[in-house]
């Protein structure tokens, strides 16, 4: 399982904010990074209901910056980190963005493809400043609560449907016909 823990908004500003006058590079896969020209073409916010296999209704956010990388590279140095942070004013002065909702990455290309990341490392060296991606993952929110993803203490299925212990009834749609027994259509009679 993936031990990853989930960066919030704010503290994803933080770092940005501290290395604004870098040069902000996202490495996506190991030594493989976005390509120089890329933009950040919107930043989402997601609020997440979901109930659980145990039942449990979870609810967060995520805040989601989308990069695009055109097919034809345009320049060979990426943005700095303080046009990034012009971005994300510019957001913020329309959609007022969570500080505790948990950032995600999302990128592809041709080949690549399009996915949700976390920022799971973040690296400064000389003038660089780069976010490395990790995937995201999936979990079980019952066995990270100490629960059994299966069967629950009393030996129901928590994550399959209950099974049915009524023998199912055969429903045939009977379609009636009211008054039409001295009812002829004719021209201008009004049954068409």
């Amino acid at each position: 399982m993936n031990n990853l823990s989930p960066l919030n908004w704010q503290a994803f500003k933080n770092m940005l904010l501290e290395n604004a006058e870098q040069v902000l590079q996202f490495e996506y896969a190991e030594g493989i990074f976005v390509d120089a020209s890329y933009h950040i073409t919107e930043i989402k916010q997601a609020p997440i209901v979901s109930v659980d296999c145990g039942g449990v209704m979870n609810s967060w956010t995520e805040i989601i910056v989308q990069l695009w990388e055109p097919s034809v590279s345009e320049k060979d140095r990426a943005m700095k980190v303080s046009k990034a942070l012009s971005i994300v004013n510019l957001v913020e002065k329309s959609l007022p963005l969570n500080p505790l909702g948990i950032v995600k990455i999302e990128f592809g290309n041709s080949k690549f493809d399009t996915r949700q990341m976390y920022p799971s490392e973040f690296v400064s060296e000389g003038d660089s400043f780069t976010v490395r991606l990790a995937a995201d993952y999936t979990q079980c929110k019952a066995i990270t609560r100490g629960e059994s993803c299966g069967t629950t203490p009393t030996g129901e299925a928590c994550c399959t449907p209950a099974e049915n212990t009524v023998a199912p009834v055969k429903q045939t749609l009977v379609l009636e016909t009211i008054g039409a027994e001295n009812q002829s259509c004719t021209p201008g009679g009004g049954c068409c």
